[in-house]
């Protein structure tokens, strides 16, 4: 092969060149270009940290609203039960109260309307008494011809009433 024989006369020129092109190649990409793209992945992953301290920060910020709501929320049903509450016991004694004025009313009503037939019973019974008294004199009168005076009539039928 002729190239293995020409080995020893360009050998030296061709290591030259072999370390002039990787000289070259390493200034060029290592000192120009592997900064740039350290950087820019370096400017990356800082920004990728930066946004996730801000959504953490804005979680832990959501959660306490979300916390914040929640308490405000039982608080305000808390109250909401409180006046709900106080609205029952309220009406409920408003209730309570209607209920014995309507009790006392209708007590009275009775009372009255038990001293009107009272007093129309006590009327009628004297009203009887004295029509009874009056018949009793007549047949005393007419059965033995004897008269019976008015005061011993009424006497003898408040007695028939009272043991009748």
């Amino acid at each position: 092969m002729p190239q293995i024989s020409q080995i020893p006369e360009i050998f030296g020129s061709q290591l030259f060149w072999l370390l002039l092109t990787f000289g070259l190649i390493y200034f060029v990409i290592g000192r120009g270009m592997v900064p740039k793209i350290s950087g820019t992945v370096q400017a990356r992953d800082k920004r990728i940290a930066d946004d996730l301290a801000a959504a953490e920060r804005a979680r832990a910020e959501a959660d306490a609203r979300e916390e914040a709501y929640r308490a405000q929320t039982e608080a305000n049903r808390a109250e909401a039960q409180k006046v709900t509450q106080a609205a029952k016991q309220a009406s409920a004694l408003d209730t309570e109260a209607r209920v014995k004025a309507a009790d006392a009313e209708t007590g009275e009503r009775v009372a009255a309307a038990e001293a009107r037939i009272r007093s129309s019973a006590d009327a009628a019974m004297a009203e009887i008494e004295t029509v009874a008294a009056e018949a009793a004199q007549e047949m005393v009168a007419k059965l033995s011809g004897a008269e019976v005076s008015r005061d011993r009539a009424v006497q003898a039928v408040r007695m028939a009433l009272a043991h009748g």
